[in-house]
């Protein structure tokens, strides 16, 4: 660093040089001492849903096996409440250090869109570090409510016959699968009534006992229930059917080509993490979704391992923050 400065130069001058050279290289040092030793501690992750849920779920299921690969505990912090953003406003306050990360999910994408502005940007007070899991929407029926209904044109007959007076269920005014069979319902020109519950349990519950004939449900919340036979599933809502409904048409396939609905969940840090701990954290979440014992423990539960990198979990943000910010506008869909 010394033969940066002419030794023929005056000691004052010298001396300022080579300290302005000393700070300089200072911060650069302290990088590359923070990139071999990350991580240190115990490493935070917030799931801002309940126990339980689909997020939480697969978020313990890949904070498992990413905790063996970094030699630290990643350590699950539920805080839940107004569709993750309680937990989402928590990791945007939070050091941007390495040590906090939180689980996105397509509620909390979106929540700005349905309680109006929240105290944190989701595109400028977070990075991407990568998509997680893939989690399916099944159109389920009751099989005794609707005995004949085995396919989506069966359910829109139906609909249409009852001129729009037919109930579905969701779990909440403005839930994933509210905004999907809104879109479904502009696409092919029939009308149903909304019947949203405080939640899915609720609401499948009283799917089950004929109180409502139908609902857009994740695959989390229904699966038991189809294979019991107590549900009948007669659309997925994902532009590819799905591994554990092989029979089950898309509804791309029963009319409506290009329709693809999908809600999913990414792993994000604070705005200004380390970019050698992003990247060092994708890697890591990368190898966790490519290990097969991961795939299998997530798919038992109805979602499926769906990595994507920074840059494309990005993407996929504006883009669905976008396409459902135009379904909610449309049809004034609020949850305030």
């Amino acid at each position: 660093m010394a033969s940066l400065v002419s030794r023929s130069a005056p000691r004052s001058l010298r001396n300022p040089l080579r300290r302005a050279l000393v700070a300089l290289a200072l911060p650069l040092v302290a990088g590359a001492a923070f990139a071999q030793d990350w991580p240190a501690k115990p490493i935070t992750l917030i799931v801002p849903f309940p126990p339980g849920g689909p997020t939480d779920v697969a978020s313990r299921i890949v904070a498992q096996k990413m905790s063996v690969a970094l030699k630290q505990n990643i350590v699950i912090d539920n805080r839940s409440g107004a569709s993750g953003t309680v937990g989402a406003a928590a990791a945007a306050r939070a050091a941007p250090d390495g040590y906090t990360f939180v689980m996105l999910a397509t509620p909390t994408l979106l929540a700005s869109h349905l309680y109006g502005p929240t105290s944190y940007d989701i595109f400028k007070n977070f990075t991407p570090v990568g998509s997680v899991y893939d989690l399916p929407i099944v159109l389920v029926v009751n099989p005794k409510s609707l005995p004949d209904v085995t396919n989506l044109q069966g359910l829109i007959a139906k609909a249409k016959a009852e001129g729009g007076k037919l109930n579905y269920t969701t779990a909440g005014a403005g839930s994933f699968g509210h905004l999907t069979t809104e879109q479904l319902k502009t696409i092919g020109k029939f009308d149903m009534q909304h019947v949203p519950y405080r939640g899915s349990a609720p609401a499948v519950t009283d799917l089950i006992g004929g109180q409502v004939p139908a609902m857009f449900s994740d695959l989390v919340g229904v699966l038991p229930h189809i294979r019991a036979e107590k549900l009948r599933a007669i659309a997925v809502g994902s532009g590819q059917r799905v591994s554990l409904l092989p029979d089950v048409k898309t509804v791309a396939e029963q009319g409506f080509p290009g329709f693809d609905a999908t809600s999913w969940g990414g792993l994000l840090a604070p705005a200004g993490t380390p970019k050698n701990v992003i990247d060092r954290m994708s890697a890591e979440l990368k190898t966790a979704l490519a290990d097969k014992q991961v795939q299998e423990k997530l798919e038992s539960v109805g979602s499926f391992a769906a990595y994507r990198t920074p840059e494309q979990t990005g993407v996929r943000m504006r883009q669905d923050f976008e396409r459902w910010g135009k379904v909610i506008r449309d049809n004034k869909i609020t949850n305030q």
